[in-house]
């Protein structure tokens, strides 16, 4: 039943990470939201039926282990990871600070890793389950204000095609998203006020993707598609 999949949504914000949680939970999935601020998620997550807030921080071992024992304890074990966390500043090489460059890899590629990794065991004892990656174009070349954002991108995308290639035969079908383009937030259209709707990705459509993901045929899987407002250069 439907009802009895759990779904963790990691790295929620009013963006991707809402509306994957938003779309998972009206297919009838029980949806865990994984942020940093408890208070801030949890908001979000009372807007959304069969969705609840945890406090996670990613880039954190401890955190990591504490946040996905508590969704399996008071949700039940995981047949769904959703990895939208994500984060790095616009600088290049001679500006970037060693800080900055190790966070963006914590929260893009650890992170990856250290949920991953707590729900791969009960998914191979399954035999069945889903990873999915929110990633970027950046994963594929460095921009020269990518300094740190590009080397983190390309990291969790090369994480995610190996373990592919390692858990694909066992049921656990795992998949990256490259999302190509300015995502439609608040903060975005602020920035750019004299941009068209068409001109930025949908969080919707993104979260529609990855749902569509989950439920193809173990005889036809995709491992990287794209997201991309239709009159994206690339």
């Amino acid at each position: 039943m439907s009802q009895d999949k759990v779904v963790v949504v990691a790295g929620v914000g009013p963006g991707n990470g809402t509306a994957l949680a938003r779309r998972f939970a009206e297919s009838g999935r029980r949806v865990a939201m994984l942020a940093r601020n408890k208070e801030r998620v949890e908001a979000l997550a009372a807007n959304i039926a069969g969705a609840r807030g945890f406090e996670c921080d990613v880039s954190d071992a401890s955190s990591v282990e504490a946040c996905f024992a508590a969704v399996a304890r008071e949700l039940g074990e995981v047949d769904t990871l959703l990895y939208n966390a994500g984060t790095g500043v616009i600088a290049d090489v001679e500006s970037i600070t060693a800080e900055q460059f190790e966070q963006a890899w914590r929260v893009n590629a650890l992170g990856s890793l250290l949920c991953a990794r707590q729900v791969i065991p009960a998914m191979k004892s399954k035999g069945a389950g889903d990873i999915v990656f929110i990633g970027a174009t950046a994963s594929r070349r460095g921009g020269k204000m990518t300094a740190a954002f590009a080397p983190a991108k390309a990291a969790q995308r090369s994480l995610a095609e190996s373990m592919a290639r390692s858990l694909w035969p066992t049921g656990i079908h795992v998949a990256l998203i490259v999302v190509d383009g300015a995502v439609d937030l608040e903060k975005t259209r602020a920035k750019m006020p004299d941009k068209p709707d068409d001109f930025f990705v949908d969080p919707a459509g993104v979260a529609e993707i990855a749902w569509q993901l989950t439920q193809q045929s173990r005889r036809a899987w995709s491992f990287e598609v794209e997201a991309r407002p239709f009159g994206e250069n690339w």
